[in-house]
């Protein structure tokens, strides 16, 4: 149970005025789908059979309830922002602190908001709400979208994979506190081509090419660059509490079956040697969610931690080195410990399964055709976590997030060529798909991927290359009718 330290726990009052209004509109709103999830009892998951693993029998369909029953009936924009429910009252109050920090943006020090100074002085965005906006998916920085919209981008010297750049550091920061020179400034440029369907028609694919422009302390030289968005945040609480043994039993890093799939466990070592399983991050690389928001506030935000004492700037960019600090650290281990319980308890939306039964049919029918060409060999339907969850509500929970949490060589198309950590530049953990039908909704459009580049979800099934080939080839040879089944039911998800 998380304890509330009003001493500490102290919401600015423009959080209290937002978290307020999100509250009182659904309360005077009670026809909409959240309204009913915000406060209501946990619902009852429908039976389903154990953990497959990986040489399981195909389960054709799941139950609707895709995080057990920690689920919510939601389908609004505000989706993805629900608690799970029957929290206790402490923990309530920690989800609603853990949501100011999330939020609100953080400032340049000194300020005169306290604790929420520090910011830079390079930086990506200035919240965390900045890469997941209604704890959603962002957008990679087009012409359009402008800068602090959800993405990141990393750098490596060509000749030393996965190691920080000397002058820029491991991120290219594009924002920067005033009296700082930004890092630079990303461009993409959309590339286009296209690839035929087995009845003659065609779909145009996108990907970027990826420039710096403006680079403020000097060229960049050969380097390595992989951009990533911020994917959506739901259901976090139960991928941190599945075992290191079940994920493991998953992998099969030597394709033992000859499926053509290996899928590994991406192995952190802590600094005493320890290994544990990475399961956060496109390349899961970090083991839990206190490592994923401590490395995000300082790789993205500039804001030193318990773990990141030092601000994330060379020595070599003068302006940054005069910055003023906002404190040693700047977010200290309360507000992190905030920050990852809201990340915890965030609900998963239910399945929105059609009521019609000509659209019910379709639904169905997308999901036999899921298993039919191996997209559950790697999208694992269930899961369940174990007793440890400091959130009782998280204990023992059968739920449906269509990952295995392994890394996938994904081929050359989606590779981005930078090591990171011990994942190849062609490998990336596979995404959950849960709620992937609700980021239109919540986020008011549909790109997909590490980088954003999928336009939609066919479009980010057609990228799929390395481990993923014969699938994305069964698709290509389906007939439309099939194809517009599989998805029906992936944006019933």
């Amino acid at each position: 149970m998380m304890r509330f330290d009003p001493r500490r726990d102290r919401l600015s009052s423009a959080s209290l005025a937002c978290i307020a209004g999100m509250f009182v509109t659904q309360t005077l709103a009670p026809q909409r789908d959240e309204v009913a999830a915000q406060e209501a009892a946990p619902t009852k998951a429908a039976p389903t059979k154990a953990a497959p693993t990986k040489a399981a029998p195909a389960q054709a369909m799941h139950a609707p309830n895709l995080g057990g029953q920690t689920s919510v009936a939601a389908d609004g924009g505000h989706a993805f922002s629900l608690p799970v429910p029957g929290l206790s009252r402490e923990d309530r109050r920690a989800f609603s602190v853990g949501n100011s920090f999330f939020r609100d943006n953080w400032v340049a020090a000194p300020a005169s908001a306290e604790g929420r100074d520090g910011l830079g002085p390079h930086f990506s965005a200035n919240s965390c709400s900045a890469c997941h906006q209604e704890d959603g998916r962002g957008l990679p920085p087009l012409a359009d979208v402008g800068v602090g919209r959800g993405s990141v981008l990393f750098v490596s010297p060509v000749n030393a994979d996965g190691a920080p750049h000397s002058m820029y550091g491991a991120q290219l920061q594009d924002q920067a506190i005033e009296g700082v020179r930004p890092e630079g400034r990303i461009e993409l440029e959309p590339q286009r081509s296209f690839v035929s369907f087995a009845d003659g028609s065609r779909a145009e694919l996108e990907r970027w090419d990826l420039r710096v422009q403006d680079a403020a302390y000097g060229p960049l030289g050969e380097v390595r660059m992989s951009l990533r968005v911020g994917p959506q945040v739901i259901g976090l609480g139960l991928l941190e509490h599945v075992p290191d043994a079940a994920i493991r039993e998953l992998a099969d890093p030597n394709d033992r079956d000859g499926d053509g799939i290996s899928g590994r466990v991406h192995e952190i070592r802590s600094a005493d040697g320890r290994a544990s399983v990475g399961r956060f991050g496109w390349k899961a690389s970090q083991p839990t969610l206190d490592a994923q928001v401590m490395a995000a506030l300082h790789g993205d935000m500039g804001l030193t931690n318990p773990t990141h004492r030092a601000e994330n700037h060379t020595s070599l960019q003068s302006d940054a080195v005069q910055a003023a600090s906002g404190g040693d650290p700047e977010v200290d281990a309360h507000k992190v410990a905030r920050l990852a319980h809201y990340c915890r308890v965030l609900a998963v939306p239910m399945q929105r399964v059609p009521t019609k039964s000509d659209d019910l049919a379709g639904v169905q029918r997308g999901a036999q055709i899921f298993q039919a060409i191996d997209c559950a060999k790697c999208h694992v339907t269930t899961l369940k976590t174990d007793e440890s969850s400091p959130i009782e509500q998280l204990r023992n929970v059968e739920f449906h997030p269509f990952t295995d949490l392994l890394l996938h060589d994904m081929g050359e198309g989606l590779a981005d060529n930078r090591r990171d950590g011990d994942a190849t530049g062609r490998e990336w953990r596979t995404p959950p798909l849960w709620g992937i039908g609700l980021i239109e909704t919540v986020n008011g459009h549909t790109r997909l991927l590490h980088d954003g580049r999928a336009r939609s979800i066919e479009e980010a099934i057609l990228w799929h290359g390395g481990e993923a080939q014969r699938s994305r080839d069964a698709y290509l040879a389906l007939p439309k009718a099939d194809r517009d089944a599989l998805l029906r039911y992936l944006k019933s998800l």
